[in-house]
């Protein structure tokens, strides 16, 4: 069993930066969805609590659509969506990492669980 561990990531450009206590031991999900497909994000769910921002708040433009239930955020500067936020089944808020954006992570190391967005 492995554990959470603090991972520090975010946008190409550096602008966004965060941490993130979160554990790559376990699975991470390859969705199909129309922007995670078209995106390649490969993500991973951590409590809010889990998350910190420690840059670009202010280069953060929100993206929402269908059931605007997702806050898809990007840099306005790079444009890479390298986090989400949002709330799970059942009311906790969560954030959503793409693990691609994680400093030193190698997704080919990783569990990668497939998630059929589309037919969602």
């Amino acid at each position: 069993m492995t554990q959470a561990t603090q991972h520090s990531g975010g946008c190409h450009c550096g602008k966004v930066r965060y941490e993130v206590n979160l554990d790559l031991g376990q699975p991470v999900l390859s969705c199909n969805c129309s922007i995670c497909g078209k995106t390649g994000a490969v993500l991973a769910f951590v409590p809010k609590s889990e998350f910190r921002l420690t840059g670009g708040d202010d280069h953060l433009t929100d993206y929402q659509f269908a059931s605007k239930r997702i806050h898809h955020l990007f840099c306005d500067a790079c444009g890479i969506r390298s986090f989400a936020r949002g709330v799970g089944p059942d009311g906790t808020e969560m954030v959503a990492v793409n693990v691609r954006c994680l400093d030193d992570v190698d997704v080919d190391k990783l569990s990668v669980n497939k998630y059929d967005g589309k037919s969602a």
